[in-house]
């Protein structure tokens, strides 16, 4: 472990989400916070119905938080609206989804290139981007594939190339192995522990164990709060004034 700490990535304070629909008004999230520092793999495990994936949503901007502020590499989204938060998930977040996302009419090389040419990436660049992400991640040949020709696992690695296409600071994972086997899930542990040592800062929404383990701090969430937050050795993050679980990068 080292002594240098790393800077706060993002960071979330007093979130609150209530969820309305039929019934009696849900409470998601009751005013959490949170810290992932840059470098970062923060795993978040809780029971099906915890508000894991709420969490994950607003941490992405695909909901917005009805109390309480997140920052962005030191930024405050409390004004943003939906066009920036679109544009920050095309460049400095990517996400990965439990079942996919992927364009269903779009091949393997289209799905992947598409936020890259949103981004004003050339259409070279975007290329070049998308074949090496697909080489890495063994999808050699199935460029011009379509989803729905593609295994589950494959689907997966697809998503992950079209996430990563950006290089972006952050990727949010919302139970990316939820809908595969047990091959699958390995695979998708061994990608993202492989691109979290290469400095990739990960929050990995989970209820599975065996990816959990692949991070460097695990948060149990449970009823729309943070019950316990630490590092898999045992410790507890440290904590300084606004700042919660600032961690050291490993050597």
């Amino acid at each position: 472990m080292s002594d240098v700490r790393a800077p706060v990535l993002l960071r979330a304070e007093g979130l609150v989400k209530t969820h309305h629909g039929e019934g009696a008004p849900a409470c998601a999230v009751r005013g959490v916070d949170l810290s992932v520092a840059r470098g970062e793999f923060v795993a978040v495990t809780g029971p099906s119905g915890a508000g894991k994936s709420t969490l994950l949503h607003l941490l992405g901007g695909l909901q917005r938080p009805d109390e309480g502020s997140i920052w962005l590499d030191g930024r405050c989204t409390d004004s943003y609206s939906e066009a920036r938060w679109a544009e920050e998930r095309r460049s400095g977040i990517g996400i990965v989804f439990q079942f996919f996302n992927l364009v269903s009419n779009l091949s393997v090389a289209d799905n992947v290139e598409l936020p890259a040419l949103l981004a004003g990436r050339s259409p070279k660049q975007a290329r070049a981007e998308r074949e090496a992400l697909l080489a890495e991640l063994g999808l050699q040949g199935k460029e011009r594939s379509m989803p729905g020709e593609l295994s589950g696992g494959e689907q997966q690695r697809v998503a992950l190339a079209r996430a990563l296409v950006n290089h972006p600071p952050l990727l949010l994972a919302d139970e990316p192995a939820g809908s595969l086997d047990s091959k699958g899930t390995r695979e998708v542990m061994r990608l993202l522990s492989r691109f979290h040592r290469r400095g990739q800062s990960i929050v990995l929404v989970t209820h599975d164990a065996r990816l959990a383990s692949a991070a460097d701090r695990v948060i149990s969430f449970f009823d729309g709060r943070i019950v316990d937050d630490a590092e898999l050795d045992g410790t507890t993050p440290s904590r300084g004034p606004g700042i919660s679980g600032v961690l050291e990068l490993k050597d």
